[in-house]
């Protein structure tokens, strides 16, 4: 199926109640309880989970060619979800042209709670091979990276991860999945 087709009809199923073919907005905050308590639906509160959420989440997985996603309130917030897996000690490449909010986030708050962190031209495969440590546990990149708009070569920064035994994530909110599926 071509991506347009894809994009069009992802999380789209017809609703049973009422046959629509978009996904209602819920403006719902709280949801019906059991009378044992549970919640039916698998919905307690708008902010832990709600069908508008789920809806998305579906639709990012198949854009993406992923078997899940999960939405953040922010770009920042994945970011500093990504980064909150990590342990002190822990070493990250990132790149020198990131998103200015990221290397400050890792300055300013990774960096002081014992993270490693290597700034890194992701354009030079070179230079991020160089900046691996034994304790490399995440190379983060973005492509195109933003502001610059720099490429990098995900499949040359992919084969230095493994080679590392490190994670490899990728912020693809310039080119998004209709262009390139990192």
């Amino acid at each position: 199926m071509r991506f347009e087709t894809l994009a069009v009809h992802v999380a789209s199923e017809p609703d049973p109640g009422t046959g629509a073919v978009t996904a209602a907005i819920q403006m719902s905050t709280t949801f019906q309880r059991a009378a044992d308590g549970t919640f039916p639906a698998g919905f307690a509160y708008i902010r832990d989970a709600n069908p508008n959420r789920r809806a998305l989440e579906a639709a990012v997985a198949t854009l993406e060619g992923g078997a899940s996603a999960v939405a953040f309130a922010s770009g920042m917030a994945a970011t500093m979800a990504v980064f909150q897996t990590l342990a002190p000690g822990d070493h990250v490449v990132a790149p020198l042209d990131a998103y200015f909010g990221t290397p400050k986030l890792l300055r300013e708050h990774f960096v002081p709670w014992g993270l490693e962190v290597a700034f890194a031209d992701m354009t030079d495969v070179a230079a991020v091979r160089a900046a691996i440590r034994p304790k490399t546990r995440l190379i983060w990149t973005e492509t195109p990276s933003n502001p610059t708009i720099a490429v990098t070569d995900l499949g040359a920064i992919a084969a230095i991860a493994k080679a590392a035994g490190a994670l490899l994530a990728c912020d693809n909110t310039w080119a998004t999945p209709f262009l390139q599926q990192p």
